[in-house]
């Protein structure tokens, strides 16, 4: 099944069931009132969404409406927690070069992960409102999911049991404001601003064969301006499964049920595959000619990132953001 959340209904929205193609849905408030209060009751939950779920994709569902993707806010409007992974070898690889860091030898064993901003998400056609271009703006185009509840040291196998919705997400970075923060040895803060999620979070049985060993096979599609940018593939060069990164993020502590844990920028040692941010782009760049060509994202920018299954049908639904000044 598909679930979104409507802006409406206050600050967590509305939960809403989506159709298979993006095109109807119908609110789920007799269920759940918002997606955290279903996923805070997921297993008696679930089942009674999905059975709304086919009836909605039957033309059966009493009170089905036209989707539009302006009126959704993120299906999570905001979550207890937003741990971030960087599951991607070249992704490390390359920006920690552009940096002049080494990829810690522990990687390859130990996945990397921070604490990300997870008070609130930005809708998938909402703006991203950034104070200045001077900071280096950038997007990154990741997968994410999303998980009941989870104990603490949960062993991978039991963590994949735990991996409820699949969902994408545009992890807004400040380029220009990272060095100046890692250097303090306290990790990002300013530099990570809100974040915007997919229209849609999926089941993960609403991916098929895509969804293969806790990570999704399919390219990641990106573009800048309304011209390509990237199509990483999702499953390629993926150094840890979702499995293995939500038992990361629950060795010490227990997860709560609502909890996203993202992937980290998709990227794959194929270079002719494009790139899934302007910061990977402009290091590839560097290497290859010397300097950077491709500028970080400017006011008025436009972004578009989405996945489409074989048939080249949206799954997610698609994140469509401009790059604004705060108002002042």
């Amino acid at each position: 099944m598909k679930l979104g959340s409507l802006k409406e209904g206050g600050r967590d929205g509305t939960l809403i069931v989506v159709s298979r193609d993006l095109g109807i849905a119908v609110k789920a408030t007799g269920i759940a009132a918002t997606m955290q209060a279903a996923l805070d009751d997921w297993s008696n939950v679930a089942p009674r969404l999905n059975a709304l779920s086919d009836a909605l994709n039957a033309g059966k569902a009493a009170g089905a409406f036209a989707l539009d993707m302006t009126a959704l806010a993120s299906p999570l409007p905001r979550a207890y927690e937003f741990v971030d992974g960087s599951a991607y070898l070249p992704h490390v690889e390359r920006v920690r070069k552009a940096r002049g860091a080494e990829v810690p030898a522990s990687f390859y064993t130990d996945p990397l992960m921070y604490q990300a901003t997870s008070a609130g998400f930005l809708g998938p056609r909402d703006a991203v409102v950034v104070p200045s271009e001077d900071y280096g703006i950038d997007l990154e185009a990741e997968v994410v999911v999303v998980t009941d509840d989870v104990p603490m040291a949960a062993s991978p196998a039991d963590a994949a049991g735990h991996i409820q919705l699949v969902g994408l997400v545009n992890d807004v970075s400040l380029r220009g404001l990272i060095p100046g923060e890692l250097a303090k040895g306290f990790g990002f803060l300013q530099s990570k601003p809100r974040s915007a999620l997919s229209p849609v979070l999926v089941t993960p049985d609403e991916l098929g064969g895509a969804w293969q060993d806790e990570k999704l096979h399919l390219p990641m599609r990106t573009w800048l301006n309304g011209q390509w940018f990237g199509e990483a593939e999702c499953g390629v060069d993926m150094q840890f499964s979702f499995a293995q990164l939500v038992a990361h993020a629950a060795k010490t502590r227990p997860l709560a049920a609502g909890t996203i844990v993202g992937s980290g920028t998709i990227a794959n040692q194929d270079t002719s595959k494009g790139a899934s941010c302007l910061a990977e782009q402009r290091t590839v760049e560097t290497l290859r000619d010397g300097a950077p060509s491709t500028p970080f994202l400017k006011y008025g920018d436009t972004l578009r990132i989405e996945i489409t299954d074989a048939a080249g049908a949206s799954i997610f639904g698609a994140i469509e953001q401009r790059i604004a000044p705060l108002a002042r």
